[in-house]
């Protein structure tokens, strides 16, 4: 028979919100990007694009903690899907805050494969929405023969 070896995660994780993160948007950082993307022209002059919004979510000192927090280990998860919504174009030398929260987690085939929704709201200094963040995280549970060794 056939066990999962991965816990089911915890509906009542959904509403939990992760502390906000404050980062300033940097004309050098956003010129690495462009480098990278391959996105010609003076990249300080631009909006930020929405992807690198992600980016910056992920400068937080532990950005994968919150999965420890609900007990998924890192090693079980998949990127499922990302979106935005912009509300106004961000540019360098802004101070951004990202405010995070769990708002889904469903599981199909009996929790061998479990869905973590989670939003991001990004402002800028005077509190203002920027951006809504929406990025989907695939858990992975692994199945084994029961008594099977681990």
């Amino acid at each position: 028979m056939n066990t999962l070896t991965a816990p089911l995660i915890d509906p009542s994780v959904i509403g939990t919100e992760h502390p906000p993160h404050t980062v300033l948007v940097e004309a050098g950082r956003l010129r690495q990007f462009a480098h990278a993307t391959g996105t010609p022209g003076e990249a300080a002059e631009r909006p930020v694009p929405p992807t690198f919004l992600f980016c910056l979510e992920m400068e937080r000192p532990d950005p994968w903690a919150w999965l420890a927090e609900i007990g998924v280990d890192l090693a079980t998860v998949l990127h499922a899907e990302q979106s935005f919504v912009h509300h106004r174009p961000a540019w360098a030398g802004e101070r951004l805050t990202f405010v995070s929260r769990i708002t889904d987690v469903t599981a199909k085939n009996g929790g061998a494969l479990q869905f973590v929704v989670r939003q991001t709201r990004v402002t800028d200094e005077l509190g203002a929405l920027v951006a809504e963040l929406s990025s989907t995280l695939a858990v992975v549970g692994r199945t084994g023969t029961e008594g099977e060794a681990r």
